[in-house]
């Protein structure tokens, strides 16, 4: 009778449990991604559906955000390959007048004059932004309180691809229309153009490029925004003492959020015991490193987790990357949660840990709800695997399996449970 009420006190405990994370998981995929010899071409990827268009590099050369609620604009600043002739765009603010200096340009000094590359963490600081100070003040023009617009009070000088130059002038974006008025020319005044540039038909994407070569407005992404989760590319990584270096890797759409978790292994599954990063750069590049035979070589203890645009978790782990030959990446992906599920579609399932804390024996309470089976796994912290045991239960019934835990030293301990394609991670204290 003793023993029945303590199932059942420990039952109703349950309620109070706020450790406990349910899962759906899937089968393993490996994708093959190529950006071409040299990283001609970025990918534009989607956790579940795949590549969904591989672009060219060499398509534009600045890049507005289409939303009317930003004013972030993009420079291609990390195209750079010679080989390939292909080069980054490069920007710089002109130092030596405001906006009333535009016909009476003069770049004395323009090689000691700081470079302005697109933030690594956030896509709403590309470089054209990078000198603001916080509202109203976006760096290249400022906000009018008035009409809404943001006012351009700046001019910069931009090194195209082919390095040649333009002096250019961001005049005025028009939030109400999400219209930019700009005007660029050669540095000696010749070939002035005076552009206004209509983002609403590009609204469904992020942004949408311009090239000065063409003089023409370029729709680079290729499918909208709510279609794609990551974009392998090359970017413009900023070290935290400032010096900045091109790399080959993997940037987050607005919206996604990744776990990285290291030393850890291929196999990790417990995504949710750190809290998800949204920053423009969380999966980044130092997923692979190169030796010094010069062959690149992936981290093999390296897990990234994935929310996608629905709010479905993927495990991903990178297992090959080719460098510049080819752009090669082959990567493993395994959806471990599934957005949308309706919480009442395993009403039954819970589980508990009991005693917690415990000293040498404890007891998995668990419904398994149309489950006959549960596999339990003990797992440090540093995510080592220690055991791992299969159990059977009566479905849709109260089953108490024991966990002897006297051979585990005083620690924290994970619980990682699974019945069918319901998964719980629970803590578990060892005090001796």
């Amino acid at each position: 009778m003793k023993k029945i009420i303590l199932l059942l006190s420990a039952w109703i405990a349950l309620s109070a449990i706020n450790n406990l994370s349910v899962a759906q998981s899937s089968e393993q995929l490996i994708d093959t991604i190529y950006l071409g010899p040299g990283y001609i071409n970025e990918v534009y990827y989607s956790m579940s559906k795949g590549q969904q268009g591989a672009v060219s590099r060499k398509q534009w050369d600045i890049a507005f955000r289409a939303s009317r609620m930003s004013a972030s604009i993009l420079t291609n600043d990390a195209a750079n390959n010679t080989a390939m002739q292909i080069q980054g765009v490069e920007l710089y603010t002109y130092e030596n007048a405001d906006t009333l200096g535009w016909l009476s340009f003069d770049t004395t000094g323009l090689s000691t004059w700081k470079l302005l590359v697109n933030s690594t963490t956030d896509w709403e600081e590309g470089a054209f932004c990078r000198n603001q100070k916080g509202h109203p003040d976006y760096g290249w023009g400022k906000y009018n309180t008035v009409t809404h617009d943001v006012v351009g009070d700046s001019l910069y000088v931009v090194k195209l691809r082919d390095g040649s130059y333009r002096k250019l002038w961001i005049k005025r974006k028009y939030s109400s229309d999400n219209k930019y008025e700009f005007r660029y020319a050669n540095l000696d005044g010749s070939g002035d153009q005076r552009i206004l540039l209509d983002c609403e038909p590009y609204a469904s994407k992020n942004f949408v490029g311009y090239s000065f070569a063409t003089n023409e407005i370029v729709d680079f992404e290729p499918v909208p925004s709510k279609e794609w989760d990551l974009l392998f590319t090359r970017y413009i990584y900023t070290y935290p003492d400032g010096v900045i270096y091109p790399v080959t890797g993997v940037l987050s759409n607005y919206g996604i959020k990744v776990n990285k978790f290291e030393h850890v292994s291929p196999d990790y599954r417990l995504f949710d015991l750190e809290s998800m990063d949204s920053t423009r750069s969380a999966i980044g590049w130092e997923w692979k490193y190169l030796d010094g035979s010069f062959v690149f070589h992936v981290v093999d203890s390296l897990v990234h987790f994935v929310q996608d645009k629905s709010g479905s978790i993927y495990r991903l782990v990178f297992k090959e990357f080719a460098g510049s030959s080819t752009g090669k990446i082959v990567l493993e992906k395994e959806m471990i949660s599934l957005a949308g599920v309706d919480e009442n579609a395993y009403p039954s399932f819970q589980c508990v840990v009991y005693p917690n804390p415990a000293s040498t024996n404890a007891s998995l309470l668990i419904n398994p709800g149309k489950n006959s089976s549960v596999t339990v796994s003990i797992i440090g912290l540093s995510g080592k695997l220690l055991q791992e045991d299969q159990f059977r239960v009566i479905p849709d019934n109260l089953n108490q399996i024991p966990l002897p835990v006297n051979e585990l030293s005083s620690g924290i301990y994970l619980f990682n449970v699974i019945s069918g394609f319901q998964r719980a991670v629970l803590k578990l204290i060892v005090q001796r």
